[in-house]
């Protein structure tokens, strides 16, 4: 005879990991230098570019000019 009840393993609990490990820098950006990352959004070919990853390449391209 079949279990009537099925066994379902528990669930981790808290916020799944999204980005990995890493520091988290929280940051209030004007509304001006918003408008300008939003715009630099606009124009990459990506569809959905978020903020946080616009704002991680420019800072990569930032870091590399610098050396």
């Amino acid at each position: 005879m079949a279990k009537s009840i099925s066994v379902n393993p528990k669930k981790k609990r808290g916020r799944p990991v999204t980005t990995g490990k890493g520091t988290l820098i929280g940051v209030r950006i004007l509304d001006d230098p918003l408008a300008a990352l939003d715009g630099w959004i606009e124009k990459q070919k990506e569809a959905n570019l978020t903020r946080p990853e616009a704002m991680r390449r420019l800072m990569a391209l930032a870091l590399k000019k610098g050396n």
